[in-house]
């Protein structure tokens, strides 16, 4: 009689463990759920810090929770990211009953995924994997009731910009320029750098002897393949700069940031004319091996470990930001009654207006039964919610105002930035998983302006994850906060000629994940009037006046209020 090989074990992205996280990560071989706590104020600090960040004390000390807890949000993984980690399996971010808004990412186990909810009791569980103590989390349904703690109230925001000058309108986009986009066109990234630059460069009738700053995000990096690969050092050497000012990198709000950034050179008197740009060629890093092969911890080897917020997430097969993602939709879907139908209308949308741009990488006609039939990847989240790996780069000149006489055409002035985060840095201890950094960046800029939603013509947002677009809606106004699913019912709001047209080239979800960049580009191009078949008439028959672009998800976000005036 033959016995049948064990299954393999799945592999786990584990953390690297060290003196600061040792508490958290061992804790579990004495069935200790292990946190610091502050001393002074009783505070439970999570991840580790050297100080309280309520009284600033540093009388800290380990401490063990009770490991009870309930599930704050969810997501239902079907991507297969690591070998033998197969789907589905539970994704949840649970809040633990010694305080609110004290979270862990973890994997919920002992449980169907259908008869996962928002609300459950659990209690930790702990695995061993090579020494490393994993927290799950299975039901605990004979639990107490979760304690009635209220949450602290978060600071009341900084005074009025109004008191400040508005630097920002020191400064004006005067051209912009993209290289071929494509799915795995295999081309240099340099070179396609160079080519989305010269474009630029030309669109605003200034040669390359007229740039004297550069600005990227996020800088020149190699991992994960494709992310980047081009810096400042690169192109000011292909095209010969001579610059006064250059900053490239990617602890910014966002990738307009890097745009934000120019712009605060050329209002600071730093540069004249500062070429940004943003390339991409994720599409050919992949192949096709698909997504997966470009996650951290993808390639299945057991060597990495895991530092930074990867530590929080990556043990519990939750290395994508469709997982992250995915648990704020379903937050927002729980609170607010948010459904499928009402989010695909964001991909629809995309969809249709993909299909008049000749740019665009995906234009085929999608219904609504092709969107709620296509395989899932997270939950709430769909395939046709997930943006689309491409190669590309998009470039942006950002000049002083008072250059307009010297340019090729009218330049589009910059009528206010938002660049805030007034919440956590975090995926899964932001105050508000129904929101994002998005918030605050919106709420800036609307306070640096005499502008409201009304007065926009077109909204260009991020699309990474369709979620994300939806809150950038509620987050600038356009529907208040927690409303965006009725506000999109029937996607006729967000049409090319509904109350605020939404992503007129497709957006990342169809025309391809040029990572921001390609917001910024869109916005100028139907302020300028060059949009072609897709050029936006507004009411009357005027071209759009009034334009925002926003970038960036989860604990990254920035936003330009863009006009022709």
């Amino acid at each position: 009689m033959s016995t049948a090989d064990p299954a393999p074990r799945p592999f786990r992205v584990l953390p690297a463990v060290t003196p600061d996280n040792e508490h958290f990560w061992l804790g579990g071989a004495e069935g200790e759920l292990r946190f610091q706590r502050c001393q002074t104020c009783g505070w439970w600090l999570h991840p580790p810090s050297p100080s309280c960040p309520i009284c600033l004390g540093r009388d800290l000390r380990i401490e063990a929770a009770s490991g009870l807890a309930t599930v704050f949000t969810y997501t239902v993984n079907w991507q297969a990211w690591y070998p033998n980690l197969d789907p589905p399996y539970v994704v949840a971010i649970v809040e633990l009953d010694e305080q609110p808004g004290l979270r862990l990412t973890t994997n919920l186990v002992g449980i169907d995924p259908d008869d996962v909810a928002i609300g459950q009791r659990v209690r930790v569980v702990f695995e061993d994997w090579d020494g490393v103590w994993l927290p799950f989390f299975e039901p605990a349904p004979d639990a107490p009731p979760a304690p009635s703690v209220p949450a602290p109230a978060r600071p009341s925001r900084r005074g009025s910009a109004r008191n400040f000058e508005i630097g920002e309108r020191k400064a004006v986009i005067s051209g912009v320029g993209q290289s071929q986009i494509g799915r795995r066109i295999y081309r240099d990234p340099l070179e396609l750098t160079i080519d989305a630059a010269l474009a630029a460069i030309a669109d605003a009738g200034l040669t390359r002897e007229d740039i004297d700053g550069v600005s990227t995000y996020p800088g020149a990096m190699s991992i994960p393949p494709g992310f980047s690969g081009v810096g400042v050092t690169e192109i000011q050497d292909a095209l010969r700069l001579d610059l006064n000012w250059f900053a490239g990198g990617l602890e910014l709000p966002g990738q307009l940031g890097s745009v934000a950034n120019a712009i605060a050179a050329v209002a600071t008197g730093l540069a004249t004319h500062v070429l940004c740009f943003r390339t991409v060629w994720e599409a050919s890093a992949q192949g096709d091996r698909g997504r997966a092969s470009v996650t951290m911890g993808g390639g299945g080897g057991g060597g990495y470990r895991a530092t930074g917020f990867q530590q929080w997430t990556l043990p519990f097969g939750a290395p994508s930001a469709a997982n992250w993602i995915g648990m704020m939709a379903q937050r927002h879907f729980h609170e607010f009654g948010t459904t499928r139908e009402q989010l695909g209308q964001i991909a629809l949308n995309a969809r249709r207006n993909a299909a008049r741009n000749p740019n665009a990488i995906y234009t085929d006609p999608m219904t609504l039964d092709d969107y709620l039939s296509v395989r899932m990847v997270s939950t709430p989240l769909c395939l046709y919610d997930c943006d689309v790996p491409a190669d590309g780069s998009t470039a942006v000149i950002v000049s002083r105002a008072e250059t307009a006489p010297d340019l090729r055409k009218t330049p589009v002035a910059v009528e206010a930035v938002g660049t805030a985060l007034h919440g956590r840095p975090s995926w899964d201890q932001f105050d508000d998983l129904t929101t994002m950094a998005l918030r605050d960046a919106a709420a800036m800029m609307w306070d640096r302006t005499d502008l409201t939603p009304t007065d926009v013509d077109v909204a260009e947002l991020y699309d990474g994850f369709s979620f994300i677009a939806l809150a950038w809606l509620e987050a600038l106004g356009f529907c208040g906060h927690g409303e965006a699913g009725p506000f999109l019912e029937g996607g006729a709001n967000i049409a090319p000629d509904g109350v605020i047209p939404l992503n007129t080239h497709g957006g990342q979800l169809s025309a391809g994940r040029l990572h921001g960049y390609g917001f910024l580009h869109e916005a100028c191009v139907q302020l300028w009037g060059e949009g072609g078949e897709r050029q936006v008439v507004r009411p009357g028959g005027r071209r759009p006046e009034v334009a925002v672009a926003g970038a960036g998800g989860g604990p990254l976000a920035a936003s330009l209020l863009l006009t022709r005036r």
